[in-house]
């Protein structure tokens, strides 16, 4: 399963480059993306160092709000790359629902100022 999620993670990527350089997805969210995803990825290292030697943890809650800012890529290649959140089932779910309310609420916005 850690190979399938970084592969998914660096298809999201590729595909939002692809989606960048058509035009499709403004150059300022493909920024955006690419800074929340660094952030993120950033987190998930952070908050595994921090379990491994009792320290204070990222709340759950960060995570997932910036999984559903646009930074669910990043949070993605996080979990598999340091097996970290990949396994707690409840937590999946809530970031299963970030990633589709965050495509979802940008496929509108992008569809309404597109017309």
């Amino acid at each position: 399963m850690k190979h399938g999620r970084r592969l998914a993670a660096l298809a999201v990527v590729g595909a939002l480059v692809a989606v960048s350089i058509t035009g499709l997805l403004p150059l300022w969210l493909a920024v955006w993306y690419g800074l929340a995803s660094v952030a993120a990825f950033a987190l998930y290292g952070h908050d595994k160092r921090a379990a491994r030697k009792g320290q204070w943890r990222t709340p759950e809650r960060t995570l997932q709000l910036l999984a559903f800012a646009g930074g669910w890529p990043g949070a993605l290649l996080g979990q598999a790359a340091f097996r970290h959140k990949h396994r707690k089932t409840a937590f999946q779910w809530v970031f299963w629902l970030c990633v589709v309310a965050n495509v979802a609420t940008v496929a509108v916005l992008l569809r309404e100022f597109a017309r």
